[in-house]
This record gives structure tokens, C-alpha cells and sequence, in this order.
């Protein structure tokens, strides 16, 4: 059995994998495969339709709100995002928490003023900036609920005088959030609710049409809306899977249950880490990411033999980013806490050979 810690595509729930691959072979008895059938057929649109249904559900979305599944990856939507919402001359707010708050921040700067509100940039992203004010002349405030690189994450969401953008690509469906406190959230699938190829995009309907530019149609999130996230062929695939996750999540207790297993998981492994001599954690302890959990050892020269050793184990995706180094445990929904275990009692045998 593999253990897989990876940042992303991350793990996915193992009888979700099952169902997914019969429905290659044969989709819901129609003979055809899932990879072949049309986008327009009734069997696919029931897909679409519950797959939009269990996220307005386990999410409480309220109304004046659309869910889109769209393509592009979340990387597109660091552009779509301004693209929709920043007017013409106006200013977006950006809270610059890591990577990918940075090169969301740069794509606004294509469409209007940027403000950076506050960065960490300076300690390597190694906590989340607090002391700083949004400015109500801003169209938006752009934040980063998890940093998957540097194992920070916002515990709790600010205030803000101006409509929330939130990239929740790697803690979507994690944990219990306000959808009415945020003017648009969107996330890659690929971490904690389906494969790589489709992004969920929530947003608030009143928002839009505000710009005062011309929006090419597969860019609009309006025509996206008006044509239920089929204006062009949708990733069918990615959308089942996503759905089929969804729905064990569900089955799960939803998002109030697994945010109680992710804190269970995150906890002990902070604690063995605070624990043994040989890892040390990078980031500030209140700032903690209940997501990927990053940590280093005492000594560099001890990074490979402890990885030879995880891999003997069937521990795998353990490899910190290079920006951070050392290790970087990603326990997104679908890991059970027992590879966390596994994980644990590696360090402490690692920990006992290397006294």
C-alpha cells in the first residue's frame, strides 16, 4: 500500500478510483464510455447538475450566487478574476502570501492599479501577514487561504469594507467557510476534490458586468453562467470524478466531518514534529497549514537517508518544494489519518537510528 503525501494532483478517495475507472469502460450501463459520451446528453447533464447541486450544499451557497466548472486551472482564474471584476482604471487589493499570491497579483496588473496590502515575502512566506488595512477604493481584496509551497494557511478570514477573492485551490472543502463573507472563490480541483483539468469557480451574480470592458465570451464568467459551464465542451471527465468525490464526501458527514479528521491528522503530526530532535517545522506555529504540513531536519545531510527510508515504506510525494526544501506532508481529504501513523512512526524509528 502507498501513502501518498503529494501536494497535487493529490490523493484521491480509493472508491471513488473504482467507480471512475468502470465508467471509462462502460458509463452507467449506456455501453459507451464516460471518456466518449456527448456533453450534451441527458446522462452527462445529470452529472453537471449534481456535481453544481452537492457544492451549493456542502458549501451552504446562498442565493445571488453561481457555481461554474471551468477549465484552465486556477492559474487562468488569477486572470479571469480581474478580467470580471477590476473596472476599468480601478484598484485590486492583494494580500502577497507566497508563489501563487504573487503571480496572481502580476496577471491583475494587466487590467488595473494593484495594491499590496502586506507581504511576507521578506521571511520566505513563513507566516501570514495580519497587521495591515484593506483600502475601501479597491474593486477587491485577493487572498490565499493555503500556501502549498511554504505550509501557511489563514485560520481565519478577514474582514474586509470590500467584496473577498479567494483561492482555496488547495483547502477547498477542508473546512467550514462562509460563502456569503466572499465576493468569488474559485480552486483547481486537483488537491481535495477531483483530478487535474477542472476549476470550481463560486461567484457572487451582482458583481458582474461592472467593468466597463468588452469580455471575450470563453473569459465572461456571465456567458459561462448563461451556458451552465457548457459554452464549449466541458472536461467531462474531470467533472464525474469531481462529483463522485463530492458525494463521498458527503456520504462522509461533509465539510463539518472531514475538517474534524484534517485537524485530528494536522495535530499529531505537528506534535511529533515539535517532538523529535531531528524535524523541525518552518512555519510560524499560529499560521500553521492544516493542508501541507512543511518541515525540515536539524541536519541537511540527513534529507535523503530519511526519504530512502519513507520510501522503503511506502511513503511517497514527500520531497519538500525546492523553494523550501526538506519535507512537505500533504494530508488533504481523501489521506487517512492511519498513513499519517505511518509517517509518524517513520520519523521516530529515523529519530532512534540517528541519535
Amino acid at each position: 500500500m502507498k501513502h501518498n503525501f503529494g501536494a497535487g494532483p493529490g490523493i484521491l478517495p480509493h472508491e471513488v478510483l473504482k467507480q471512475a475507472a468502470a465508467a471509462v469502460i462502460d458509463f452507467n450501463g449506456t455501453g459507451l464510455s464516460l471518456l466518449e459520451i456527448s456533453h450534451r446528453s441527458s446522462e452527462f447533464e445529470a452529472v453537471l447538475d449534481e456535481a453544481v447541486k452537492l457544492v451549493k450544499e456542502l458549501f451552504s451557497v446562498p442565493e445571488g450566487y453561481s457555481v461554474l466548472f471551468l477549465q484552465g486551472g486556477a492559474s487562468t482564474q488569477f486572470a479571469l478574476a480581474p478580467y470580471n471584476l477590476l473596472p476599468e482604471g480601478g484598484k485590486a487589493a492583494y494580500l502577497e502570501t507566497g508563489v501563487w499570491a504573487n503571480k496572481a497579483l502580476k496577471e491583475a496588473k494587466f487590467f488595473g492599479e494593484v495594491e499590496i496590502v502586506a507581504t511576507s515575502k521578506e521571511s520566505n512566506f513563513t507566516y501570514i501577514p495580519k497587521d495591515y488595512t484593506v483600502p475601501a477604493d479597491a474593486a477587491y481584496f485577493h487572498i490565499t487561504s493555503n500556501n502549498t509551497i511554504y505550509g501557511t494557511q489563514l485560520q481565519e478570514f478577514p474582514k474586509s469594507p470590500i467584496p473577498v477573492v479567494c483561492d482555496m485551490s488547495s483547502d477547498i472543502f477542508s473546512r467550514t467557510v462562509n460563502v456569503a463573507d466572499f465576493g468569488l472563490i474559485y480552486a483547481g480541483a486537483q488537491k481535495n476534490m477531483g483530478p487535474a483539468g477542472v476549476t470550481l469557480v463560486i461567484v457572487k451574480d451582482d458583481l458582474l458586468g461592472k467593468t466597463g470592458r468588452k469580455i471575450p465570451a470563453m473569459f465572461n464568467y456571465q456567458v459561462q453562467i448563461e451556458g451552465g459551464s457548457m459554452y464549449n465542451t466541458p472536461p467531462c471527465f474531470a467533472i464525474y470524478v469531481s462529483m463522485l468525490t463530492l458525494k463521498w464526501l458527503k456520504a462522509k458527514g461533509g465539510v463539518p466531518a472531514i475538517e474534524a479528521e484534517n485537524n485530528e491528522k494536522a495535530k499529531v503530526l505537528y506534535e511529533e514534529i515539535d517532538r523529535n530532535p531531528l524535524f523541525k517545522a518552518v512555519a510560524a506555529v499560529e499560521d500553521r497549514s492544516r493542508m501541507n504540513v512543511c518541515f525540515v531536519t536539524e541536519n541537511p545531510e540527513l534529507e535523503k537517508p530519511f526519504l530512502k527510508l519513507c520510501d522503503e515504506k511506502g511513503i511517497v510525494g514527500l520531497k519538500g518544494h525546492r523553494s523550501v526544501g526538506g519535507f512537505r506532508a500533504s494530508i488533504y481529504n481523501a489521506l487517512p489519518i492511519t498513513s499519517v501513523y505511518v509517517l509518524i512512526d517513520a520519523m521516530r524509528e529515523f529519530a532512534e537510528k540517528n541519535k
